[in-house]
């Protein structure tokens, strides 16, 4: 073998670098032979090309072991606990071959019977909280309408959009009809005599009649498809700035601290008043079911009344 001949030729160097010494020195030749040098270590060296196997087997075996063993036993207790709970959420405590996947899973196969026949790849999806909304608030207007004439007064109510998608203005003595499908405006009424302004308006649930208050005490009721006066409603002693329909009931509120249902459908109207505030009733809303009516006055009162009730006081009164 190599190494049995690199030992042979080791050997016989040495006899040779021998016998040239003792040579020398029996000759009284102090010079030395420059044909052989002497190696430095009679150790044998190997091939560079072939590795050694000085090592332990059982260090080796130690080592291998160790390189393709489970790392854990290396980790804390807190590191043990928290891999296992980070395995545990991820994976759901299952041993997945990838955890992210950024493609959609692939569909399963009907054919085959064998679930782990493919394999197939999921995220798990986090149960995050809902993301919360806000309302957009606009910070321009979308239209604007010239409203000349439009009294400042905070206690009338000279705006009503019917479920037409027709809002009425009020615009001193006349009533306009602006449409929001179309942008088509049209004059409806104008009142007569020369302090008579319009001071309340409030449409119908179906958006064919409009009813309107004046400062002249009454209450005009039109048609807005023909544009004519259906009747006209008296009891007031003062300017009707509040209105509030209720199916054929018209609930009217004035200046003179009365609310007054009215019967549209019969010529002797005024079925009930109630009378509880002591300045001018300035707000009036029925309920959905049209039992209750909600009324609020300028003395900083707001009452309940119960239509079911004989008496005239208000269920309550806040």
């Amino acid at each position: 073998s190599q190494y049995n001949n690199y030992t042979d030729y080791t050997v016989e160097e040495e006899e040779l670098s021998t016998f040239n010494n003792s040579t020398s020195s029996s000759s009284g030749n102090k010079t030395p032979n420059r044909g052989f040098r002497t190696p430095k270590s009679k150790t044998p060296k190997g091939d560079r090309f072939i590795p050694s196997r000085d090592h332990d087997l059982d260090i080796g075996h130690f080592n291998l072991t160790k390189e393709n063993s489970n790392p854990t036993y290396e980790m804390s207790p807190s590191k043990m606990h928290y891999s296992t709970a980070l395995e545990n959420s991820l994976l759901d405590g299952k041993n997945q071959s990838k955890i992210l996947s950024f493609k959609a899973k692939a569909p399963m196969p009907k054919s085959h019977q064998n679930s782990l026949h493919c394999l197939y790849t999921h995220n798990k999806v986090a149960e995050s909280a809902p993301k919360k909304s806000y309302r957009q608030i606009p910070q321009a207007p979308e239209k604007i309408l010239d409203a000349p004439e439009m009294v400042d007064d905070y206690y009338l109510n000279l705006l009503d959009w019917s479920s037409s998608n027709v809002l009425a203005v009020a615009l001193g003595k006349t009533v306009y009809l602006w449409n929001a499908t179309t942008s088509d405006i049209t004059q409806l009424c104008e009142m007569s005599g020369d302090d008579n302004i319009v001071t309340s308006v409030s449409w119908t649930k179906e958006g064919n009649c409009l009813a309107v208050g004046n400062n002249n005490n009454t209450v005009q009721l039109w048609d807005v498809s023909k544009g004519k006066r259906l009747r006209e409603l008296k009891g007031h002693q003062s300017r009707v700035g509040a209105l509030a329909w209720n199916g054929y009931m018209l609930s009217s509120g004035s200046r003179d601290t009365s609310i007054i249902n009215h019967d549209v459908r019969i010529a002797n109207n005024r079925v009930a008043t109630w009378s509880n505030h002591t300045m001018e009733v300035c707000g009036l809303k029925w309920n959905h079911d049209g039992t209750q009516l909600a009324s609020g006055g300028n003395d900083n009162q707001l009452n309940i009344w119960n239509v079911n009730n004989s008496t005239n006081a208000p269920e309550y009164s806040l």
